[in-house]
Protein backbone atom coordinates (compact mmCIF):
# COMPACT_ATOMS: atom_id res chain seq x y z
CA UNK A 1 0.00 0.00 0.00
CA UNK A 2 2.66 2.55 0.76
CA UNK A 3 4.71 2.24 -2.42
CA UNK A 4 1.17 2.75 -4.31
CA UNK A 5 0.29 5.67 -2.22
CA UNK A 6 3.36 7.22 -2.47
CA UNK A 7 3.00 7.26 -6.12
CA UNK A 8 -0.41 8.16 -6.07
CA UNK A 9 1.18 11.32 -4.36
CA UNK A 10 4.19 11.74 -6.36
CA UNK A 11 1.42 12.00 -9.52
CA UNK A 12 -0.40 14.84 -7.65
CA UNK A 13 2.97 16.38 -6.99
CA UNK A 14 3.58 16.21 -10.79
CA UNK A 15 0.35 17.69 -11.88
CA UNK A 16 0.75 20.42 -9.32
CA UNK A 17 3.38 21.58 -11.27
CA UNK A 18 1.44 21.59 -14.54
CA UNK A 19 -1.47 23.41 -12.70
CA UNK A 20 0.74 26.24 -11.41
CA UNK A 21 1.52 27.27 -14.64
CA UNK A 22 -1.36 26.27 -16.44
CA UNK A 23 -3.18 29.47 -17.98
CA UNK A 24 -6.28 30.67 -16.47
CA UNK A 25 -8.48 30.27 -19.42
CA UNK A 26 -7.59 26.25 -18.74
CA UNK A 27 -8.26 25.62 -15.63
CA UNK A 28 -11.66 27.45 -15.69
CA UNK A 29 -12.15 25.39 -19.13
CA UNK A 30 -11.59 22.47 -16.62
CA UNK A 31 -14.03 23.78 -13.99
CA UNK A 32 -16.51 24.10 -16.59
CA UNK A 33 -16.50 21.12 -17.93
CA UNK A 34 -16.70 19.11 -14.68
CA UNK A 35 -19.86 21.37 -14.15
CA UNK A 36 -20.86 19.60 -17.71
CA UNK A 37 -19.71 16.04 -16.78
CA UNK A 38 -21.79 15.77 -13.34
CA UNK A 39 -24.47 16.78 -14.84
CA UNK A 40 -24.33 13.96 -17.71
CA UNK A 41 -23.63 11.84 -15.41
CA UNK A 42 -26.06 12.45 -12.60
CA UNK A 43 -28.08 8.81 -12.96
CA UNK A 44 -24.98 7.37 -12.21
CA UNK A 45 -24.03 9.61 -9.43
CA UNK A 46 -27.40 8.74 -7.82
CA UNK A 47 -26.96 5.11 -7.86
CA UNK A 48 -23.50 5.35 -6.22
CA UNK A 49 -24.89 7.74 -3.45
CA UNK A 50 -27.85 5.75 -2.89
CA UNK A 51 -25.34 2.58 -2.34
CA UNK A 52 -23.86 4.76 0.55
CA UNK A 53 -27.23 5.81 1.99
CA UNK A 54 -27.51 1.76 2.48
CA UNK A 55 -25.02 1.18 3.85
CA UNK A 56 -25.27 4.23 5.93
CA UNK A 57 -28.42 3.85 7.49
CA UNK A 58 -27.40 0.13 7.77
CA UNK A 59 -24.54 0.53 9.94
CA UNK A 60 -26.78 3.25 12.21
CA UNK A 61 -25.35 6.38 10.94
CA UNK A 62 -26.48 9.20 12.66
CA UNK A 63 -29.34 11.44 10.94
CA UNK A 64 -27.13 14.47 10.41
CA UNK A 65 -24.65 12.76 8.85
CA UNK A 66 -26.90 10.94 6.98
CA UNK A 67 -28.15 14.38 5.69
CA UNK A 68 -24.61 15.17 4.69
CA UNK A 69 -24.38 12.56 2.76
CA UNK A 70 -27.63 13.07 0.21
CA UNK A 71 -26.81 13.74 -3.31
CA UNK A 72 -30.64 14.21 -4.19
CA UNK A 73 -31.56 16.15 -7.81
CA UNK A 74 -31.37 19.11 -6.26
CA UNK A 75 -28.32 19.20 -4.59
CA UNK A 76 -26.47 17.59 -7.69
CA UNK A 77 -27.78 20.45 -9.87
CA UNK A 78 -26.47 22.91 -7.12
CA UNK A 79 -22.84 21.23 -7.29
CA UNK A 80 -22.73 21.90 -11.03
CA UNK A 81 -24.40 25.15 -10.71
CA UNK A 82 -21.27 26.15 -7.96
CA UNK A 83 -18.53 24.50 -10.39
CA UNK A 84 -19.60 27.64 -12.62
CA UNK A 85 -20.26 30.20 -10.55
CA UNK A 86 -16.54 29.58 -9.00
CA UNK A 87 -15.08 29.28 -12.71
CA UNK A 88 -16.63 32.80 -13.40
CA UNK A 89 -14.23 33.80 -10.56
CA UNK A 90 -10.95 36.12 -10.57
CA UNK A 91 -7.77 33.76 -11.00
CA UNK A 92 -5.88 34.73 -7.80
CA UNK A 93 -2.05 32.84 -9.06
CA UNK A 94 -0.04 35.49 -10.35
CA UNK A 95 -2.30 38.38 -8.52
CA UNK A 96 0.40 41.55 -7.58
CA UNK A 97 -0.05 41.54 -3.97
CA UNK A 98 3.07 44.56 -3.57
CA UNK A 99 5.91 46.26 -5.55
CA UNK A 100 8.79 48.16 -4.74
CA UNK A 101 12.03 49.12 -6.38
CA UNK A 102 14.91 49.70 -4.12
CA UNK A 103 17.19 52.27 -3.93
CA UNK A 104 19.91 49.98 -5.70
CA UNK A 105 17.24 49.79 -8.27
CA UNK A 106 16.16 45.99 -7.50
CA UNK A 107 12.28 46.07 -8.47
CA UNK A 108 10.75 43.84 -5.65
CA UNK A 109 7.05 41.92 -6.68
CA UNK A 110 4.95 39.95 -4.12
CA UNK A 111 2.57 37.45 -6.30
CA UNK A 112 0.23 35.08 -5.39
CA UNK A 113 1.23 31.58 -6.03
CA UNK A 114 -0.45 27.64 -5.77
CA UNK A 115 0.44 25.90 -2.45
CA UNK A 116 0.64 22.79 -4.88
CA UNK A 117 -0.36 20.02 -3.24
CA UNK A 118 -3.43 19.99 -0.69
CA UNK A 119 -4.30 17.67 1.08
CA UNK A 120 -8.12 17.44 2.57
CA UNK A 121 -9.66 14.63 5.02
CA UNK A 122 -13.36 15.02 5.56
CA UNK A 123 -16.20 12.80 6.46
CA UNK A 124 -19.35 12.03 4.73
CA UNK A 125 -19.95 15.08 2.65
CA UNK A 126 -19.48 14.20 -1.36
CA UNK A 127 -20.32 17.33 -2.15
CA UNK A 128 -17.35 18.68 -0.54
CA UNK A 129 -15.42 16.65 -3.34
CA UNK A 130 -16.65 18.60 -6.03
CA UNK A 131 -16.34 22.29 -4.41
CA UNK A 132 -12.64 20.98 -3.04
CA UNK A 133 -11.55 19.50 -6.84
CA UNK A 134 -13.10 23.14 -8.23
CA UNK A 135 -11.22 24.97 -5.94
CA UNK A 136 -7.84 23.16 -6.22
CA UNK A 137 -8.18 23.71 -10.24
CA UNK A 138 -9.20 27.22 -9.71
CA UNK A 139 -6.10 28.12 -7.39
CA UNK A 140 -3.72 25.81 -9.30
CA UNK A 141 -3.77 23.19 -6.68
CA UNK A 142 -3.94 19.61 -6.81
CA UNK A 143 -6.17 17.82 -4.67
CA UNK A 144 -5.70 14.62 -2.66
CA UNK A 145 -8.76 13.55 -0.93
CA UNK A 146 -9.66 11.45 2.00
CA UNK A 147 -13.72 11.90 2.45
CA UNK A 148 -14.41 8.81 4.22
CA UNK A 149 -15.60 5.03 4.10
CA UNK A 150 -19.48 6.63 4.15
CA UNK A 151 -18.81 8.21 0.72
CA UNK A 152 -16.85 5.88 -0.64
CA UNK A 153 -19.15 4.87 -3.59
CA UNK A 154 -20.13 8.48 -4.13
CA UNK A 155 -16.33 10.20 -4.10
CA UNK A 156 -15.08 7.19 -6.39
CA UNK A 157 -17.55 7.71 -9.17
CA UNK A 158 -17.69 11.86 -8.83
CA UNK A 159 -13.54 11.41 -8.81
CA UNK A 160 -14.13 9.64 -11.64
CA UNK A 161 -16.15 12.02 -13.73
CA UNK A 162 -13.88 14.61 -12.86
CA UNK A 163 -11.07 13.11 -13.94
CA UNK A 164 -12.66 12.10 -17.40
CA UNK A 165 -13.25 15.68 -17.42
CA UNK A 166 -10.16 17.79 -16.45
CA UNK A 167 -8.49 15.45 -18.90
CA UNK A 168 -10.49 16.45 -21.77
CA UNK A 169 -9.86 20.29 -20.94
CA UNK A 170 -6.17 19.29 -21.11
CA UNK A 171 -4.87 19.04 -17.46
CA UNK A 172 -3.96 15.55 -15.94
CA UNK A 173 -6.52 13.23 -14.30
CA UNK A 174 -3.98 13.53 -11.10
CA UNK A 175 -5.03 17.12 -10.46
CA UNK A 176 -8.16 15.81 -8.68
CA UNK A 177 -7.19 11.89 -6.68
CA UNK A 178 -8.89 10.13 -3.76
CA UNK A 179 -6.88 8.04 -1.39
CA UNK A 180 -10.28 6.36 0.17
CA UNK A 181 -9.30 2.85 -1.07
CA UNK A 182 -6.45 3.32 1.58
CA UNK A 183 -8.72 4.01 4.54
CA UNK A 184 -7.16 4.88 7.48
CA UNK A 185 -3.71 3.88 7.13
CA UNK A 186 -3.97 6.31 3.78
CA UNK A 187 -5.09 9.20 6.24
CA UNK A 188 -2.31 8.71 8.14
CA UNK A 189 0.39 8.32 5.65
CA UNK A 190 -1.35 11.78 4.08
CA UNK A 191 -0.69 13.35 7.40
CA UNK A 192 2.62 12.17 7.14
CA UNK A 193 3.69 13.35 3.49
CA UNK A 194 5.48 16.06 4.39
CA UNK A 195 7.30 16.90 0.82
CA UNK A 196 4.57 15.85 -0.91
CA UNK A 197 2.00 17.09 0.20
CA UNK A 198 2.05 20.91 0.78
CA UNK A 199 -0.71 21.47 2.64
CA UNK A 200 -3.77 19.41 5.38
CA UNK A 201 -7.38 20.66 6.00
CA UNK A 202 -9.37 18.62 8.29
CA UNK A 203 -13.16 18.82 7.34
CA UNK A 204 -15.54 17.14 10.32
CA UNK A 205 -15.78 15.95 13.69
CA UNK A 206 -14.00 17.92 16.40
CA UNK A 207 -12.11 13.81 16.84
CA UNK A 208 -11.27 13.98 13.38
CA UNK A 209 -10.32 17.51 13.12
CA UNK A 210 -8.28 16.99 16.82
CA UNK A 211 -6.44 14.20 15.04
CA UNK A 212 -4.96 15.61 11.89
CA UNK A 213 -3.71 18.68 14.02
CA UNK A 214 -2.21 16.60 16.44
CA UNK A 215 -0.84 13.73 14.19
CA UNK A 216 0.08 15.85 11.30
CA UNK A 217 3.75 16.19 10.12
CA UNK A 218 2.28 18.47 6.78
CA UNK A 219 1.14 21.75 7.75
CA UNK A 220 -2.54 22.49 8.64
CA UNK A 221 -4.84 24.77 8.22
CA UNK A 222 -7.41 24.08 11.60
CA UNK A 223 -11.45 24.20 10.78
CA UNK A 224 -13.61 24.18 13.52
CA UNK A 225 -16.81 22.29 14.95
CA UNK A 226 -19.42 24.88 15.15
CA UNK A 227 -20.75 26.01 18.37
CA UNK A 228 -22.78 28.92 17.09
CA UNK A 229 -24.03 31.88 19.54
CA UNK A 230 -26.77 33.88 18.77
CA UNK A 231 -26.98 37.02 21.79
CA UNK A 232 -30.49 37.79 22.11
CA UNK A 233 -29.61 41.75 23.45
CA UNK A 234 -32.13 43.70 25.70
CA UNK A 235 -32.48 46.30 22.84
CA UNK A 236 -33.38 43.23 20.43
CA UNK A 237 -36.30 43.05 17.87
CA UNK A 238 -38.45 40.37 19.50
CA UNK A 239 -39.90 39.58 15.84
CA UNK A 240 -36.10 39.79 14.08
CA UNK A 241 -35.02 37.67 16.79
CA UNK A 242 -37.29 34.84 16.44
CA UNK A 243 -36.88 34.65 12.52
CA UNK A 244 -33.15 34.66 13.05
CA UNK A 245 -32.99 31.87 15.51
CA UNK A 246 -35.00 29.92 13.51
CA UNK A 247 -33.29 29.90 10.45
CA UNK A 248 -30.02 29.32 11.75
CA UNK A 249 -31.54 26.12 13.91
CA UNK A 250 -33.28 24.78 11.63
CA UNK A 251 -32.65 25.95 8.28
CA UNK A 252 -30.37 22.80 8.08
CA UNK A 253 -29.09 21.01 11.22
CA UNK A 254 -25.95 18.81 9.95
CA UNK A 255 -23.62 21.68 9.35
CA UNK A 256 -21.07 24.04 10.95
CA UNK A 257 -22.43 27.39 10.71
CA UNK A 258 -26.24 26.22 12.19
CA UNK A 259 -27.01 27.58 15.74
CA UNK A 260 -26.19 25.53 18.95
CA UNK A 261 -26.81 28.23 21.70
CA UNK A 262 -29.36 31.19 22.28
CA UNK A 263 -28.01 33.54 24.88
CA UNK A 264 -31.06 36.37 26.27
CA UNK A 265 -30.26 38.99 28.26
CA UNK A 266 -31.82 38.85 31.47
CA UNK A 267 -33.81 42.02 30.67
CA UNK A 268 -35.96 40.32 28.31
CA UNK A 269 -35.81 37.26 29.46
CA UNK A 270 -39.54 36.65 31.32
CA UNK A 271 -40.48 37.94 27.90
CA UNK A 272 -37.95 36.70 25.02
CA UNK A 273 -37.61 32.81 26.60
CA UNK A 274 -40.93 31.66 26.55
CA UNK A 275 -41.40 33.50 22.85
CA UNK A 276 -38.01 32.35 21.49
CA UNK A 277 -38.47 28.78 22.83
CA UNK A 278 -42.95 28.39 21.90
CA UNK A 279 -41.35 28.92 17.95
CA UNK A 280 -38.60 26.50 18.58
CA UNK A 281 -40.69 24.03 19.98
CA UNK A 282 -43.25 24.17 17.19
CA UNK A 283 -40.54 23.65 14.79
CA UNK A 284 -39.48 20.68 16.36
CA UNK A 285 -36.46 21.76 17.92
CA UNK A 286 -35.81 20.04 21.70
CA UNK A 287 -34.39 23.39 24.23
CA UNK A 288 -31.82 22.07 26.81
CA UNK A 289 -30.42 24.12 29.51
CA UNK A 290 -28.40 24.28 32.86
CA UNK A 291 -31.34 25.50 34.86
CA UNK A 292 -34.81 26.90 34.87
CA UNK A 293 -35.87 29.03 31.76
CA UNK A 294 -38.22 31.59 32.46
CA UNK A 295 -42.15 30.90 31.28
CA UNK A 296 -40.08 27.16 30.14
CA UNK A 297 -41.11 24.28 31.65
CA UNK A 298 -39.19 20.85 31.07
CA UNK A 299 -35.94 21.85 29.17
CA UNK A 300 -33.45 18.89 28.83
CA UNK A 301 -30.25 18.99 30.62
CA UNK A 302 -27.50 20.39 28.37
CA UNK A 303 -25.65 17.88 25.57
CA UNK A 304 -22.33 15.71 27.03
CA UNK A 305 -20.01 18.75 26.81
CA UNK A 306 -22.26 21.46 28.55
CA UNK A 307 -21.91 24.56 26.90
CA UNK A 308 -19.93 23.40 24.10
CA UNK A 309 -22.17 20.75 23.07
CA UNK A 310 -22.23 20.63 18.97
CA UNK A 311 -25.48 19.48 18.90
CA UNK A 312 -26.19 18.95 14.62
CA UNK A 313 -29.66 18.36 15.15
CA UNK A 314 -32.56 19.31 16.17
CA UNK A 315 -31.87 20.97 19.64
CA UNK A 316 -30.67 24.27 21.07
CA UNK A 317 -29.42 25.76 24.81
CA UNK A 318 -30.70 28.37 25.77
CA UNK A 319 -29.19 30.45 28.77
CA UNK A 320 -29.93 33.78 30.59
CA UNK A 321 -26.80 36.08 30.97
CA UNK A 322 -26.48 39.39 32.77
CA UNK A 323 -25.75 41.32 29.63
CA UNK A 324 -23.35 42.34 27.33
CA UNK A 325 -20.17 41.15 29.54
CA UNK A 326 -21.72 38.46 30.40
CA UNK A 327 -22.61 37.57 26.82
CA UNK A 328 -19.44 38.06 25.10
CA UNK A 329 -17.52 36.04 28.14
CA UNK A 330 -19.67 33.06 27.62
CA UNK A 331 -19.12 32.67 23.98
CA UNK A 332 -15.06 32.83 23.90
CA UNK A 333 -14.92 30.15 26.51
CA UNK A 334 -17.44 27.94 25.07
CA UNK A 335 -17.74 28.78 21.76
CA UNK A 336 -15.38 27.27 18.96
CA UNK A 337 -14.71 30.44 16.73
CA UNK A 338 -16.32 30.12 14.25
CA UNK A 339 -19.61 32.01 13.88
CA UNK A 340 -21.49 33.67 16.05
CA UNK A 341 -24.43 37.18 15.78
CA UNK A 342 -26.01 39.48 17.83
CA UNK A 343 -29.79 40.71 17.62
CA UNK A 344 -29.83 44.25 19.18
CA UNK A 345 -30.95 47.77 17.70
CA UNK A 346 -28.20 49.22 19.75
CA UNK A 347 -25.71 50.20 17.90
CA UNK A 348 -22.82 50.55 20.66
CA UNK A 349 -23.64 46.93 22.19
CA UNK A 350 -22.76 45.80 18.65
CA UNK A 351 -20.02 47.28 17.91
CA UNK A 352 -18.80 46.00 21.11
CA UNK A 353 -20.01 42.38 20.15
CA UNK A 354 -18.30 42.50 16.90
CA UNK A 355 -15.10 43.45 18.39
CA UNK A 356 -14.90 41.65 21.21
CA UNK A 357 -16.03 38.07 19.95
CA UNK A 358 -12.57 36.22 18.92
CA UNK A 359 -14.44 34.30 16.30
CA UNK A 360 -13.18 34.02 12.87
CA UNK A 361 -16.80 35.57 11.58
CA UNK A 362 -19.21 37.86 13.90
CA UNK A 363 -22.78 39.16 13.08
CA UNK A 364 -25.33 41.30 13.83
CA UNK A 365 -28.55 41.13 13.18
CA UNK A 366 -28.23 38.49 10.78
CA UNK A 367 -28.54 34.35 10.29
CA UNK A 368 -25.14 32.07 11.04
CA UNK A 369 -26.12 30.24 8.42
CA UNK A 370 -24.49 32.39 5.97
CA UNK A 371 -21.12 31.71 7.08
CA UNK A 372 -20.77 30.08 3.76
CA UNK A 373 -18.43 30.26 0.81
CA UNK A 374 -21.19 29.90 -1.93
CA UNK A 375 -22.89 32.87 0.39
CA UNK A 376 -19.78 35.11 0.57
CA UNK A 377 -19.24 35.23 -3.01
CA UNK A 378 -16.51 32.52 -3.01
CA UNK A 379 -18.70 30.23 -5.19
CA UNK A 380 -17.02 27.35 -2.80
CA UNK A 381 -15.20 26.78 0.22
CA UNK A 382 -12.80 24.17 1.49
CA UNK A 383 -13.64 24.79 4.93
CA UNK A 384 -14.17 27.19 7.54
CA UNK A 385 -10.99 27.92 9.30
CA UNK A 386 -11.30 29.00 12.88
CA UNK A 387 -7.75 29.70 13.49
CA UNK A 388 -5.65 33.09 13.33
CA UNK A 389 -2.56 32.07 11.12
CA UNK A 390 -2.84 32.44 6.95
CA UNK A 391 -6.42 32.33 7.06
CA UNK A 392 -9.66 32.62 8.93
CA UNK A 393 -13.61 31.87 7.66
CA UNK A 394 -14.50 30.75 4.77
CA UNK A 395 -11.53 29.53 2.58
CA UNK A 396 -12.23 30.65 -0.78
CA UNK A 397 -9.69 30.64 -3.87
CA UNK A 398 -7.35 33.30 -2.58
CA UNK A 399 -6.98 31.34 0.85
CA UNK A 400 -5.48 28.56 -1.20
CA UNK A 401 -2.86 30.65 -1.90
CA UNK A 402 0.44 31.38 -0.82
CA UNK A 403 2.86 33.95 -2.27
CA UNK A 404 6.29 34.06 -3.97
CA UNK A 405 9.02 36.88 -4.25
CA UNK A 406 10.20 38.09 -7.64
CA UNK A 407 13.23 40.54 -7.74
CA UNK A 408 14.32 41.75 -10.91
CA UNK A 409 18.04 43.24 -11.15
CA UNK A 410 20.32 44.50 -13.60
CA UNK A 411 23.64 43.54 -11.79
CA UNK A 412 23.31 44.08 -8.49
CA UNK A 413 25.44 42.68 -5.96
CA UNK A 414 25.61 43.42 -1.81
CA UNK A 415 28.08 45.45 -0.48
Amino acid sequence: MADELETLLTESKRASRALGVAPAEQRHAAIAAIADAIEVAAERIRAANAEDLERGRANGLADGLLDRLLLDESRIAGLAAAARALAELPDPVGEVLRERTLPNGLELTEVRVPFGVVGVIYEARPNVTVDLACIGLGSGNAVVLRGGSAAERSNAVLVDVMQGAIEAAGLPRAAVQTIDRFGRDGAGRLMRARGLVDLLVPRGSAALIERVVTESTVPVIETGAGVVHAFVDRAADLPMAVEIVLNAKTQRTSVCNALETVLVHRDIAETAVPVLADALRQAGVTIHADAALPGVDGAAPLGEHGWSTEHLSMDVAIGVVDGLDAAIEHVNAFGTHHTDTIITDDAQSAARFLAEVDSAVVMHNASTRFTDGGEFGFGAEVGISTQKAHARGPMGLPELTSTKWIVRGTGQVRA
